[in-house]
């Protein structure tokens, strides 16, 4: 049986590696962390919390997800071309809920983006559950809410 501190250490260290596979343009392998029917989501609306019913940046399943991935891979987007440089911060992580494989852990993140000579920030709450396949822990949900979500935003090319 995992103690609620060893299930949170589990719970952030894939948090990071996700994190340092977004930054380091590792896409593929940031897809591989996913359970398949995961949901990548941006809600406008920071207090949202039926996603499907509304308007989103984002609600990915896994073939948007793919889809996402391609796009940046391809250089087919302007958004994408030339790809940012990105840099999380994350942080303050808290333990929410820990029970029958499911972890699910609330923490923040800043954000740096850096592209064509501009640099701009953006600061999130963030959601993830994380569900226990085997011997390892994978993406089930992770929800970004946006500090500035509901103010005019610039395109998101990249994955948050």
């Amino acid at each position: 049986m995992m103690t609620p501190e060893s299930q949170l250490f589990a719970a952030v260290t894939l948090i990071n590696l996700e994190g340092d596979l977004l930054d380091q343009g590792e896409f593929t392998a940031w897809l591989d962390l996913w359970q398949h029917d995961g949901l990548y989501v941006v809600p406008i609306d920071p207090n949202e919390t039926d996603f499907k019913n509304t308007l989103n940046y984002a609600c990915d399943d896994h073939h948007m997800r793919e889809k996402r991935v391609h796009r940046l891979y391809s250089g087919e987007s302007i958004s994408t071309t030339p790809r940012a440089r990105t840099l999380r911060t994350l942080s303050r992580f808290r333990l929410l809920e820990a029970n029958d494989g499911l972890i699910v852990v609330r923490g923040a993140q800043s954000l740096w983006e850096h592209r064509k000579g501009h640099s701009r920030h953006y600061a999130a709450d963030i959601t993830w559950q994380l569900q226990r396949e085997g011997d390892r822990l994978r993406i089930q949900q992770k929800v970004i809410r946006l500090v500035n979500s509901d103010d005019v935003l610039h395109s998101i090319g990249y994955i948050l």
